[in-house]
């Protein structure tokens, strides 16, 4: 069975007085600290949403009436030019930017996102993730979904609860990085749906991941 979570923040864990700021080295620009939210990222379960809730849909409609939505000629230009930027953000990081019709979907290995069977996200990793974050916040009109996934090491029950964590964790980032809640969505499928084998090592490395798809807000709302 498939979980899916609402990623929140708990407001008063982005006070200004409760938050430190740190400067990106990509941007120069001053950020939010992610070592002063403390239990805010990786630990929030969030609202739990069911699978057949029309949800995407629902998403849709809220956030092209929050922030607007493209109209149909205008969605491949404007995933492309999102497309590039994160390319061009994401080079060299060990994140893999690919295309689904006209979807995004980037492929965070779990090995340079968390230590090992745990959901806080690596300090180095931050600077990866401040520049999605980036980029996400200027192409504003698109949903945002994150899924954690891991190997098939440990109990299904187990491994669950750390790949819901896990999505829970970078989509809290992204949203105290500045992407607004109302476009993101985090799922945990635990050990559901690997890319390599569970039988090797390497495949197991392979499987313990984070994705995140971004489609397009549209204006016909699917």
């Amino acid at each position: 069975m498939k979980f899916r979570y609402l990623a929140l923040i708990p407001a008063v864990t982005l006070g200004a007085s409760l938050v430190g700021c740190t400067t990106n080295p990509y941007t120069g620009q001053q950020e939010v600290n992610p070592a002063a939210i403390g239990a805010g990222v990786g630990a929030v379960a969030g609202a739990v949403i069911g699978n057949n809730v029309g949800g995407n849909q629902r998403r849709n409609r809220n956030v092209g009436a929050l922030l607007g939505a493209l109209a149909g000629g205008s969605v491949g230009y404007y995933m492309d030019s999102q497309q590039n930027a994160l390319r061009q953000q994401l080079r060299g990081t060990g994140v893999s930017v690919t295309r689904s019709g006209n979807n995004i979907i980037l492929n965070m290995p779990g090995d340079i996102t968390f230590p090992n069977n745990q959901y806080t996200i690596q300090s180095q990793f931050y600077p990866v993730l401040n520049s999605v974050a980036k980029v996400l916040v200027h192409y504003d009109k698109t949903l945002v979904d994150v899924a954690g996934y891991t190997s098939s090491t440990g109990t299904a029950s187990y491994n669950m609860q750390l790949s819901r964590k896990r999505a829970a964790s970078v989509a809290n980032y992204l949203i105290a990085q500045g992407v607004q809640p109302v476009r993101i969505q985090a799922t945990g499928y635990g050990e559901a749906d690997p890319i390599a084998s569970n039988a090797t090592a390497a495949g197991r490395a392979q499987n313990r991941r984070v994705t995140i798809t971004l489609s397009p807000v549209t204006s016909s709302g699917g």
